[in-house]
């Protein structure tokens, strides 16, 4: 008898082959080309997302509605469960947040095309296949149906099934689109530097080429918890030796950040999904004046982002990194800096950069903008404001601090266009929807 598992295996082979198989038979260009996602629709989602949100506590909380949605997928297709970690908690909660940004959203549906093609991409990674999708609508529609109750209409159905075609249909268009590109890299753990009691630094060698640009971050499973993935920034620039380099620190028992900290030693094997982040240097940026924001593991991308300035810096750069260090009464703050060492080492002989310790009093608002104040205007002689970049505390709790930098430097002056964040969160589709920096996600 077969296991679940290998049932699930099969079933993937068959699936894939009838595909190869439509693919072969059909012409190439047809408009019945099998494989190809059809063109996006024409779709205005304004009227859809009002009808969600007003009847959305007839089946919300949306906590509850996934556990339910989850509940029903499971027991319709048991073979599915090998697709998700064992513990469903992280997966409940990134839902959720997945689609508190659909619904409110809705009335912008190129954005959410763009971002859930995205997703469709890194999900490659996951083994969900586009036959996944109808698997999961059917459960939704049970666990709404449900939910509703006698109140539940047909006209409420029709309006979520929409919004989540919307979301699918891209997914499927990413995946469609990156089926050429690798979904995941094995890479050999080569270091395990414990900084503290919670953080280590890990350094990594991917068994092949691993492109990404300095300030970018990459999602990490460990076999110790298959199917878990957790993003983490990358705290080394491209370099010819392929090495990278993580700093993870552990929130919580059994988790992934965990189990990186304190049950991986070198030799191990972790996997890498693709590159993802807001934090790259844009093009001109080097040459010009710019702000690095930073607290806790949030030093990693910023130490990425030196390293690349300091290799093509023009004589016109000017760096200034205001970087946490803990609060004054606390200097083993879980924000507090940890690789002291290297950034002494780093700016001796570097005029074009400037430090600035700070503590947990710029994450208020008004704090913020004190600080800000006395770092802007720009330099003497820049002819703009400054590219800004934010990364604070990944491992942090809540986004407050960030918005509240954010806007201090719009207050000071600093352009949207101009302030790069990858906010933290739970998943690549849960940045502030009415927010005007660009924002990915980041949980460590």
């Amino acid at each position: 008898m077969n296991t679940p598992s290998e049932d699930y295996h099969a079933l993937l082979a068959r699936h894939d082959a009838m595909r190869l198989r439509r693919r072969i038979l059909t012409p190439e260009g047809s408009s019945g080309e099998a494989g190809r996602p059809a063109p996006p629709q024409t779709y205005d989602g304004t009227a859809d997302q009002r009808l969600v949100e007003d009847f959305l506590p007839l089946v919300g909380p949306l906590e509850e509605l996934i556990g339910d949605l989850y509940r029903a997928l499971f027991d319709r297709h048991p073979y599915l469960r090998a697709l998700f970690p064992e513990s469903m908690a992280f997966q409940q909660a990134h839902l959720a947040a997945a689609f508190r940004y659909l619904i409110g959203n809705l009335h912008r549906t190129d954005a959410v095309a763009e971002r859930f093609t995205q997703l469709g991409r890194d999900h490659r990674k996951l083994g969900v296949r586009p036959a996944h999708f109808a698997a999961f609508e059917g459960a939704l529609v049970e666990a709404l149906r449900t939910r509703g109750g006698a109140r539940w209409t047909g006209p409420l159905e029709d309006a979520w099934l929409r919004m989540l075609r919307l979301a699918v249909s891209s997914m499927v268009r990413g995946e469609y689109e990156a089926i050429a590109e690798l979904s995941s890299w094995d890479a050999t753990v080569t270091a395990v530097e414990p900084r503290t009691p919670d953080l280590a630094v890990l350094r990594v060698r991917p068994q092949q080429p691993y492109p990404f640009r300095a300030g970018q971050y990459a999602s990490l499973e460990t076999p110790l918890l298959e199917q878990a993935w957790r993003p983490y920034y990358l705290a080394r620039a491209p370099h010819q030796d392929g090495e990278l380099e993580f700093h993870v620190r552990a929130r919580r028992a059994g988790g992934v950040s965990d189990a990186l900290v304190h049950g991986t030693r070198p030799g191990d094997t972790l996997r890498l999904g693709a590159p993802r982040g807001m934090l790259a240097l844009p093009d001109g940026a080097v040459s010009g004046d710019i702000l690095l924001i930073a607290s806790g593991t949030g030093w990693a991308p910023m130490k990425a982002l030196l390293q690349e300035i300091d290799a093509a810096s023009s004589p016109g750069t000017r760096v200034r990194l205001l970087l946490e260090a803990g609060a004054p009464e606390d200097s083993r703050s879980a924000t507090g800096m940890y690789d002291t060492a290297y950034l002494e080492a780093f700016r001796r002989g570097r005029p074009w950069l400037t430090v600035l310790p700070t503590h947990s009093a710029v994450h208020a608002a008004g704090g913020a903008l004190r600080v800000l104040n006395g770092v802007l205007p720009p330099h003497p002689g820049a002819s703009r404001p400054p590219h800004a970049f934010l990364a604070l505390a990944p491992e942090a709790s809540t986004a407050e601090p960030a918005r509240a930098v954010a806007a201090g430097l719009a207050a000071a002056g600093v352009p949207a266009a101009q302030v790069h964040q990858d906010v933290s969160g739970i998943a690549d589709v849960t940045g502030a929807s009415a927010s005007t920096t660009r924002t990915g996600s980041l949980s460590a």
